[in-house]
This record gives structure tokens, C-alpha cells and sequence, in this order.
């Protein structure tokens, strides 16, 4: 996580910036003894030089910690460094991660840092949550009339017939001229597997494996061979 200090006492930065540079977690951006000279920095747009932390003493001069984060937006998560107690209820009304008191030892400090990297964490993961699509559950299948839809969770498996696909599903069959390979194109990988040149099952409707033969459930009188062409790649995609 990239950082910056802002504190206008030598010792107490020196000794933050240490605690920094012990941590393999946080790289140190910068360090500035007032709030002015570190606002372009803390409204940079460049990942590479985004803020994910800020450590701010609060008693800085003309500009304080305070004003800072009353009067601009600040994105990223602050960590309060300060020698007086009596601002702990408006810092963390002004949402601060946490609040350090002067002098805090090194493990206090790590527990803080500890905070907002899960913090940070959680919201990286519920970004990738966000932006990940969502899995197909249904494709639409060409017979000789119209366009049939196929439940993926009804599905048991796939038999090539000559010029023809059978899709067996569960209580019904659909004939359709589509190819193996335009099938594959339409079914999530996690679903069905290709086992044979004339053969893709559905890898949940799977009950047993013996002999490079497939047993499916609901359809246990049906026997599923796997060819040398495809088996190393089936066993790949079930383990």
C-alpha cells in the first residue's frame, strides 16, 4: 500500500517513517512537515502513485490535520498521529481508520496498519465480486422448428449422431444439427466436458469414473466412454 507522512515534528516523523520502512506492506511515498504541500499528491489519479494511506498528526500549523479533512476529499484511509486525546471523537466522525497517541510503540502501530490492509482487501474483493459477470445458467439451442431453451442444471450429457447432437436432459431430449464445437462455445467450462469425439457430460451429473467409463446420475443404465484424445484434459478440468 502506498503512503505518506504528514508531520511537522523531525522525532515523531522519524520515528513513523522507521515504523514504515519496517513493514513490507507499505511503500513511502513521501513525507511533508504541513497539509498544503501534500494535497497534489493526495489527489493524484495515477495508480502508481495513489495514496491508500495517510498518516496525519492533526497539530500542524496554520492547516491542521482537521481542516485537511473537513475541507478536502480525501480517499484514502487515514490513520490519526497526534499527542492530544481530545480529538479521537471528531476524527472518527471524520472516519478515520484509526487513531494513534503519541508516543505509540510499534506494535500499536502495526495493528493499525493491519486494519486498513483488511480494509482494503475487503473492498478489492467486493470490486472483483462487482465487475465479475454472471454465470451463464440457460443456452438456446437450434431444432428443426425453433430456438429451444436448455437449462444447464437439467443437463446429463451430449451423444454425437451422425449429422446430428442428441442433448439429453433430464426427462427430455433435444435434437439439434449444431456442432460439438459450437455447443462448447456455448457451454461454461464448469459444465459439461468433452470426453469423446461423440460424447460431452455434464461434470455435476457425475456419479462414478471406472475404467475410463462414465456412470451418470440419473441415467445410471447409460454407460459414458472417455478416449484417449480427450482424457487427459477431462481429468485436468475434474481435479
Amino acid at each position: 500500500m502506498n503512503c505518506i507522512i504528514i508531520e511537522d515534528e523531525p522525532l515523531a516523523l522519524e520515528r513513523t517513517a522507521g515504523y514504515v520502512r519496517k513493514l513490507p506492506m507499505l511503500n513511502l511515498l513521501a513525507t511533508f512537515d504541513n497539509a498544503l504541500e501534500a494535497l497534489p499528491l493526495l489527489n493524484a489519479q495515477n495508480n502508481a502513485q495513489s495514496v491508500d494511506v495517510l498518516f496525519l498528526d492533526i497539530n500542524l500549523g496554520e492547516f491542521s490535520g482537521i481542516q485537511l479533512l473537513e475541507t478536502t476529499r480525501v480517499s484514502s484511509r487515514v490513520i490519526i498521529t497526534t499527542a492530544y486525546p481530545e480529538y479521537a471523537l471528531k476524527g472518527y466522525d471524520l472516519n478515520v481508520a484509526d487513531y494513534l497517541l503519541k508516543p505509540f510503540t510499534f506494535e500499536r502501530f502495526v495493528q493499525a496498519v493491519d486494519k486498513v490492509q483488511n480494509s482494503v482487501q475487503s473492498k478489492i474483493q467486493l470490486g472483483f465480486q462487482a465487475k465479475a459477470p454472471a454465470q451463464k445458467t440457460f443456452m438456446f439451442v437450434k431444432t428443426e422448428h425453433r430456438l429451444e431453451k436448455v437449462l444447464f442444471s437439467e443437463l446429463l450429457y451430449i451423444e454425437g449422431m451422425r449429422d446430428y447432437r442428441k442433448i439429453h436432459l433430464v426427462g427430455k431430449t433435444i435434437m439439434t444439427l449444431q456442432t460439438f464445437g459450437e455447443l462448447e462455445k456455448e457451454i461454461p467450462p464448469n459444465v459439461a466436458c468433452r470426453v469423446h469425439k461423440s460424447y460431452m457430460v455434464a461434470l455435476e451429473k457425475i456419479e462414478a469414473i471406472e475404467r475410463d467409463r462414465i456412470t451418470l446420475k440419473n441415467a445410471r443404465s447409460v454407460v459414458i466412454p472417455i478416449s484417449e484424445t480427450y482424457k487427459e484434459a477431462f481429468f485436468e478440468r475434474i481435479s
